[in-house]
């Protein structure tokens, strides 16, 4: 079986690429060493192939199940969550005084790359208990954070957000749960919940919930929300989990994949009072979770590469092993198969597939390196720093999580009727992925952000500090040999992008929000074309100025990504052209389609 990713391009991304040893100059992570950021991403290799990877078709096949009012799930979930936990995973990048390794973000979730190849079920419970806790360790008050925060840390306690409801998806100004003030200055919480992820389950001794609502007699819309600390069990004197907080499983939700983590409808204050506690002021509670929304958009997009990752290490060692056919001009019928990669359209299959999820590899981990710097780079850069991550968040969820979808067609097309079947992992992260242009958000949701808010945002300096980013990476380039497709086809795709929105948000007062926000799919697929078309420029330069000196493997391993990088050049860039003549036409084609002519 082919490991959960490819070390060696993970080590080039961190290590080649983005210079992450560096990090270690900086004072929060002075006590490290490169050499401790490998040894982390080899404990979580060991712990994923061990606990996890095994039981991926376990926790497709026997998804969540509900005997006597409790949610039962396979005995190999909550092993793999308890080595996890001891393995230190759950406080990593807190500091040492909250149990953690003052890890750096990007080596964070490096590690936890691991965990989502090798089972994106099984990792969805960390996942959203390691956001629960960032979020908890910003807003919430030290006193929360002592009863709450720790047990999460270490583990013992998990984590949920709770934002959408039965009415209101995504539009979360419709929400109806309500929270009314108790004489002790705790909330009573009452409503439903739906699509809550880990929201009931035995692996934990308690889950808290983050949940949006309503303040009684509070502001309509978005304005009126505030968000509360909602545990499924009180807490007694002691901190320890005690009687029932009257938050019940009402029903799950039977998925087409990501079957392993457990989805949830529940019912909050039914058969008694659900007690919460408000974080923050009042009214704060959609900014304040945007806070770990933001991180688990940039997670659903390293999800969805890590699932395309593991789908194209199947294919490429199944077309190493596969005979069929002979080579065009082969004349001899009693010559013997050669292995399917040596055929052009295979190969070609297989490029496509590198250069998505190794694309999308360093888009995810370029937007983490950003969150450290975000915390720990110059004072001075911050604020630009804050703009670009905004604006690259919704890409970072979004392209890859279309893309790795036609990625895994093609892993299926290239094992062919055997990736059809179940006797491969392949169409089970077919049917994983196809959530991630969904939650957090869906696609339609992140291209209106971006169109809409995040190019505009602070007079559109995002763009300005991204095109001036890109700008010094093609100059920089200038000076290496053999880039020169590579750095053309990136040149155009600037030019193009820049050529269709410029004008289109120069005309945005007179041509209107609908007619402008009608082409917010094609700013999406645009823009970030032309961001995963710089990431493979700055892996081109990179492989480029080492592969003189390396040999072997190294070599190959260079080589690969220089070709993959004149793929992505010639194959996929030149896409992007529909999208810019659409954008700058501000074509309003699928505006103008009445509901009543389909």
């Amino acid at each position: 079986m082919p490991p959960v990713l490819n070390r060696r391009d993970l080590n080039f991304q961190l290590f080649e690429v983005l210079d992450t040893a560096a990090l270690t100059t900086r004072a929060r992570f002075s006590g490290h060493t490169r050499e401790d950021y490998e040894a982390v991403l080899t404990l979580a290799a060991g712990v994923a192939e061990r606990h996890f990877a095994p039981y991926a078709r376990e926790a497709d096949e026997h998804e969540p199940t509900v005997q006597d009012g409790r949610v039962v799930l396979p005995p190999s979930a909550q092993a793999a969550m308890q080595a996890f936990r001891e393995a230190g995973f759950f406080s990593a990048h807190h500091d040492e005084e909250l149990g953690g390794l003052a890890l750096p973000w990007v080596v964070t979730q490096a590690a936890m790359a691991h965990f989502q190849a090798a089972n994106i079920g099984y990792s969805g419970y960390p996942f959203l208990t390691i956001g629960n806790a960032n979020l908890q360790r910003q807003f919430a008050s030290p006193e929360q954070q002592r009863r709450y925060l720790q047990p999460l840390l270490e583990g013992r306690w998990f984590g949920t957000m709770a934002l959408s409801e039965p009415q209101a998806g995504s539009g979360l100004a419709d929400i109806a749960t309500t929270a009314t003030p108790r004489s002790d200055g705790t909330y009573a919480i009452r409503g439903t919940k739906m699509w809550i992820s880990g929201g009931e389950h035995e692996l934990a001794e308690n889950i808290v919930h983050l949940v949006l609502a309503r303040i009684a007699g509070g502001e309509a819309g978005v304005r009126g929300i505030s968000l509360f600390l909602v545990p499924r069990y009180r807490l007694r004197p002691d901190g320890s989990p005690g009687e029932t907080n009257h938050v019940v499983l009402a029903g799950l939700n039977h998925k087409l994949g990501y079957r392993g983590t457990v989805n949830t409808l529940l019912n909050f204050g039914e058969g008694g009072e659900t007690v919460g506690e408000l974080v923050g002021a009042p009214g704060q509670g959609l900014a304040q979770m945007f806070h770990m929304m933001n991180e688990a958009r940039i997670g659903v997009g390293m999800g969805a590469v890590m699932l395309g990752t593991a789908g194209y290490l199947h294919s490429l060692a199944y077309a190493r092993e596969r005979r069929q056919g002979r080579r065009p001009g082969a004349r001899d019928p009693l010559s013997p198969p050669v292995p399917i990669i040596e055929h052009a359209d295979v190969r070609r299959m297989l490029l496509r597939q590198k250069a998505t999820v190794e694309g999308g590899l360093a888009l995810g981990l370029y937007a983490c390196a950003l969150v450290d710097d975000l915390h720990t780079g110059l004072e001075e850069e911050r604020a630009d720093t804050g703009l670009l991550l905004d604006l690259l968040t919704p890409i970072v969820k979004s392209w890859p999580s279309r893309h790795v979808q036609e990625a895994l067609s093609d892993a299926i097309q290239v094992m062919g009727g055997a990736g059809y079947t179940r006797d491969f992992p392949v169409e089970m992260y077919y049917r994983d992925n196809r959530l991630n242009p969904i939650h957090e958000g869906t696609e339609g949701i992140q291209a209106a952000d971006l169109l809409g808010r995040k190019l505009t945002q602070a007079g559109g300096r995002g763009m300005a500090v991204l095109l001036a980013r890109i700008e010094a990476d093609l100059s920089a380039s200038k000076g290496v040999e053999g880039l020169d497709e590579i750095r053309s086809g990136m040149r155009w795709a600037l030019q193009t992008a820049t050529g269709a929105l410029h004008p289109l948000l120069a005309r945005a007062a007179d041509l209107g929000p609908e007619r402008v926000l009608a082409g917010a799919h094609s700013a999406l697929e645009l823009l970030g074309g032309v961001v995963v078309g710089w990431m493979w420029l700055r892996q081109a330069v990179a492989a480029a100025r080492a592969l003189p000196s390396a040999g072997g493997e190294d070599a190959a391993f260079y080589r690969g990504k220089l070709q993959a990088a004149r793929f992505f050049a010639l194959y996929e860039l030149p896409g992007i052209r529909v999208h810019a003549e659409l954008l700058a036409a501000a074509d309003p084609t699928a505006l103008d389609m009445s509901p009543d002519w389909f």
